[in-house]
């Protein structure tokens, strides 16, 4: 009886203590095996077919084991050898050796440059990443916005083989497609860019319209140049040595009959019109034909339509194609979301997990109230978010033609959903609500007051809200121009008696940022005295800060610190810059900097890619410290690109403390990168604008970014910069300021006080301290 009842009690638990006996009796089973084997049975088998095992070999797989290890090798600079910076590449396709895909070339002449050429560029350049021109005529002026190859010889032969030979040496390296066509052919642009994206590279391709030479077989064809044709970059590279002998020993009145007979001849290679599965389609266009009215498959399936008489026939064209795109995109969205509404039902959420409009993202959800994205509130003729912080400004510009955009649209779909049983006319906006939704696009909440009109003519004024979204498009890389980090940048720091005291730590810092590294970089000191200061018998304010200057000399030999003095009762920055910019040729890239500014390698880069010559001029927003007497310190010292102290109190990281550490002040301008040719072409607008006395008091109420901005017609770029780290210090706003620039002086002393819970602690300390 205790026997059963105590089986009767082991027994759930039997199941458990088999499964854990067996899995301790495998694993001591495998541990004894793994002991018992010794050497690498592969090693061992290998010994024994081969006969005797050679020592060598266990050596050498003992050293193949070793090599697939991972050492850690330090870094290790000579300090005997000259440091010498690694410049990189702007992109990374340079340096891993891609190549753009397609690259057009037309062939033109002195009668249709102006004409033909002109409507092939505006119809279909924004579609290539290159199109370039080719006509005989020596000396061509190009027009505006295209870029023009002038050969000096209208015989077709050697334009054609003057126009090879020059996208080989210019353009071989970096296209993998090369299309030639003539400028009375039209092309559709996008249709050609996605049959290049479906070809191979890797083969010797002549694709276009095939046609055959007079007298010869059918293997013998060339592409008709009318129509254009695709070479590849292999075929071009091959090609390259025969064309001399081409011009020489072949005759030819037509270019494209020319080059086919080049092909053949010298490699072989004929003209095809299909290729991998694509076909280049084409059409040729009858004589007084009218686009609007052509509807045969030919016509709507071409990659390019031939002869384009004029430059109007060529527009109607591109107008005829895009709406044939634009109908076919409208088609495939439709689809897209009739497939995504039967798709959404199979999902959990079902219908409710649907978003509007179908097929985009769902709008923002925000995890905390930091997170929401407000409502911008406007009418057709002012908005109450402005800018500068007004509460109502008028409604204008890009704003207001957005506004009516939305209107005329919304307006739009009304008459097209309800009519001919309604129709509807605006009569006015009562409430308009938008915002951004950076996962969506601009979205727009419209209240309107319509006027229904029924089809017997019944009048009813309706208010309806409707609700709008503009989708963001694709994302374009905008043109900028070309900008590397190897240029040198000239710094100027201006200097008055009361920062004298802080000068020697921007030196120190300065030799540790920029002369230890061997930056390319210059620093000029702008030492301004004051009408009483620095004269005859009177000391040198400025005598410690030469004094640091020719001592940094004396320890980085080749080192030249050049200094300037200035004697000026009211120093205006501009007048400053306008002392400096004639000491420097007109190439020359401007740091404006402060004392209390440390600029190190990576700001110094930054300003070398955002400054662009002719196009942009970069001033950096510094982050400010806040008092320390309100705010204590709460992060470790060394801020990014801090050198040496100052003497004032040690800084905070932003990337740490910024909420009580300091701020980014967008109200201080005082840092600044540009080129000096931009700044003399700004101030010589201001002098053309402004004379005598008026010129006179602008100068001192104006500061470098000002200038820029309202004298220049550059784009002024303005971001936060972390690198720049300011010491708190409560700036000198001069009474002859303007009264937007004093303004904004007062409000960077104010916001750099501290922050809003630091500046109510103070108050109620103080109340309290009061109060007892």
């Amino acid at each position: 009886m205790r026997l059963s009842s105590l089986l009767a009690l082991l027994r759930p638990a039997l199941p458990l203590i088999l499964g854990l006996s067996l899995g301790c009796s495998l694993s001591l089973l495998r541990v004894s095996w793994i002991q018992g084997e010794g050497e690498d049975p592969c090693v061992e088998a290998v010994g024994e077919r081969g006969g005797p095992q050679n020592p060598d070999s266990r050596a050498r797989l003992d050293q193949s084991d070793e090599d697939f290890k991972p050492r850690i090798v330090p870094y290790y600079r000579d300090p005997n050898k000259p440091y010498k910076k690694v410049l990189r590449t702007r992109y990374i396709q340079t340096e891993l050796g891609s190549r753009e895909r397609l690259l057009v070339a037309v062939l033109t002449s002195r009668a249709t440059l102006s004409t033909l050429a002109v409507a092939v560029n505006r119809t279909v350049a924004h579609h290539f990443p290159r199109l370039l021109y080719f006509t005989g005529q020596r000396g061509a002026r190009a027009p505006a916005g295209m870029q023009v190859v002038s050969h000096g010889d209208e015989r077709p032969a050697w334009l054609m083989s003057e126009t090879l030979r020059h996208l080989h040496t210019h353009f071989g390296a970096d296209y993998d497609w090369f299309f030639i066509m003539q400028d009375d052919t039209y092309v559709q642009a996008p249709r050609l860019a996605a049959l290049a994206g479906h070809l191979s590279i890797n083969q010797d391709l002549y694709l276009g319209r095939a046609e055959e030479f007079i007298g010869a077989g059918e293997q013998a064809r060339y592409c008709h140049g009318g129509f254009g044709y695709l070479l590849s970059r292999s075929l071009l590279l091959r090609l390259r040595p025969h064309l001399d002998g081409c011009r020489g020993d072949i005759l030819s009145a037509r270019p494209d009959e020319w080059l086919g007979r080049c092909l053949i001849d010298s490699l072989g290679v004929g003209c095809v019109s299909q290729h991998q599965g694509q076909q280049y389609r084409s059409f040729e266009l009858a004589k007084n034909r009218d686009p609007e009215k052509e509807g045969s498959s030919a016509f709507l399936s071409a990659f390019a339509v031939h002869p384009v008489s004029e430059g109007t026939l060529m527009y109607r064209l591109h107008k005829r194609f895009s709406a044939l795109e634009l109908e076919r995109a409208y088609s495939e969205i439709e689809q897209l979301q009739a497939q995504i509404r039967n798709l959404t039902v199979l999902t959990p959420e079902g219908e409710a997990g649907l978003s509007w409009p179908v097929g985009l993202p769902a709008p923002f959800i925000p995890h905390s109230r930091f997170e929401v994205l407000g409502w911008d509130y406007f009418t057709e003729q002012h908005t109450f978010s402005c800018a500068d912080g007004a509460p109502k400004c008028p409604l204008q510009g890009a704003s207001r033609a957005d506004v009516g955009d939305a209107l005329e649209t919304a307006l739009e779909q009304l008459n097209r959903r309800y009519q001919p049983r309604l129709r509807f006319q605006k009569q006015r906006l009562l409430n308009g609500y938008r915002r951004f939704d950076p996962a969506r696009g601009m979205e727009y909440t419209l209240d309107l007051l319509l006027e229904c009109v029924t089809q017997r003519g019944h009048r009813r004024a309706l208010a309806r809200r409707v609700s709008l979204l503009r989708p963001l498009s694709r994302v374009e890389i905008l043109p900028m121009p070309y900008v590397t980090e190897a240029t040198r940048v000239q710094l100027v720091l201006p200097l008055l008696v009361a920062e004298a005291a802080a000068a020697p730590a921007f030196l120190e810092a300065f030799a540790a940022n920029v002369l230890e590294p061997r930056e390319h970089v210059l620093l000029t000191l702008l030492l301004v005295y004051g009408p009483r200061e620095g004269g005859r018998g009177a000391p040198d304010p400025f005598l410690g800060v030469k004094a640091a200057a020719a001592e940094l000399e004396r320890r980085y030999p080749g080192t030249r610190l050049a200094w300037l003095a200035v004697r000026a009762e009211a120093p205006s920055q501009v007048r400053l810059m306008d002392v400096v910019s004639k000491k420097h040729p007109v190439d020359t890239l401007f740091f404006l900097t402060t004392v209390w500014t440390r600029p190190g390698p990576e700001v110094l880069n930054r300003c070398r890619m955002n400054a662009i010559s002719g196009w942009q001029a970069f001033f950096p927003v510094h982050f400010q410290e806040f008092n320390p007497a309100l705010s204590p310190h709460r992060s470790p010292p060394g801020a990014p690109g801090a050198g040496p102290d100052p003497p004032s109190p040690p800084g905070a990281d932003p990337s740490r403390g910024a909420p009580t550490g300091g701020r980014f002040d967008r109200q201080a301008s005082a840092e600044g990168c540009f080129y000096n040719a931009d700044y003399l072409a700004a101030r010589a607008r201001l002098a053309g604008e402004l004379a005598g006395q008026e010129e006179e008091e602008a100068l001192e109420g104006l500061e470098v970014m000002d200038v820029f901005l309202r004298f220049s017609g550059l784009h002024l770029f303005r971001a936060v910069e972390p690198g720049l780290v300011q010491k708190f210090s409560l700036r000198d706003c001069s009474p002859r300021l303007s009264e937007e620039l004093y303004h904004r002086c007062r409000l960077s002393n104010l916001e750099g006080l501290g922050g809003r819970a630091q500046l109510a602690m103070a108050l109620f300390e103080q109340e309290q301290a009061n109060s007892t």
